[in-house]
């Protein structure tokens, strides 16, 4: 089993500089140095190690920053990264890391943290989502420009930026270890939530986007998104182009209409993934 603990020494900051390299292969230039690790930690950062048998496994990077609202600055965590060697993945040490930093933050006085994903991850999406309670209401595209790693190259780097409201009973609820019944798609296809398109299997055993959407209508609504989109992106980058621009228009249309993602459905039975999108307090199951 692993332990986790704060990251301060240089010597910690070296492993965590070389487990980048292992879990965003490619690109030197995407590193965040050792340095700048250092610097933000004794300055009001967090870094957090995950560690199995004395090896660093798994790591959390954030810093505090501020977000600028009608009454004024108010303070926040931005998490920057969040890193798990290849061999530990779906094991649950991210979720671990994130209930740590849930934990240390909450010290800090601060109620909020903000972090970026690609919203066709749906491994990301999952954990973030599903496991973790945050919501999303906000697309930025092309946030970070042409990024030259390995799972990065060669498309625009569009992401949601979530919204973790660590003091809510939605977040405590989640973190608090009470086992929370995951939906599955069976669940809301019998509330006749509204599917806002039909993605089909090609030719080729990947998913296609089809050529429009509709825009949902009642308070719940699910967009799909490939299960694999790391796979599929290597199989076909063109492919993996039209599903980036796809569910751009989708997202950005659906947010500016006021809609939010609240959930996340990975269908077992299926092999396929969808987001939640809920219209105001509206939800299925929530606790």
């Amino acid at each position: 089993m692993w332990t986790i603990r704060v990251l301060e020494s240089p010597e910690e900051m070296v492993a965590v500089e070389e487990l980048q390299r292992q879990v965003w292969p490619g690109s030197e230039t995407e590193i965040v140095p050792a340095h700048l690790l250092i610097a933000a930690a004794h300055n009001g950062g967090l870094v957090l190690g995950a560690f199995e048998e004395g090896r660093l496994i798994g790591f959390v990077f954030g810093f505090p920053g501020l977000e600028f609202l009608p009454d004024g600055p108010h303070p926040k965590h931005c998490s920057h990264m969040l890193g798990v060697l290849p061999s530990h993945r779906n094991s649950g040490v991210g979720f671990a890391l994130k209930r740590a930093q849930w934990q240390m933050v909450r010290h800090q006085g601060i109620s909020h943290i903000t972090w970026t994903y690609d919203p066709l991850l749906s491994r990301n999406a999952y954990l973030n989502i599903a496991k973790l309670g945050a919501v999303c209401n906000t697309y930025l595209r092309s946030v970070y420009g042409d990024l030259r790693d390995g799972l990065n190259a060669g498309l625009p780097t569009d992401r949601f930026q979530v919204d973790w409201w660590i003091l809510t009973r939605r977040v405590e609820s989640r973190l608090s270890g009470r086992r929370r019944r995951i939906l599955g798609l069976a669940d809301f296809e019998q509330a006749q939530v509204q599917v806002l398109y039909r993605a089909a299997e090609g030719d080729d055993g990947w998913l296609h986007p089809p050529e429009q959407f509709a825009m949902p209508e009642g308070p719940l609504a699910l967009a799909e998104i490939p299960s694999d989109f790391l796979a599929l992106k290597a199989t076909d980058l063109a492919l993996a182009r039209d599903w980036r621009f796809f569910s751009r228009e989708v997202f950005e249309s659906v947010f500016k209409a006021g809609y939010l993602v609240t959930d996340f459905i990975f269908d077992r039975a299926s092999g396929r993934s969808w987001y939640v999108l809920t219209n105001g307090e509206s939800t299925l199951g929530e606790e």
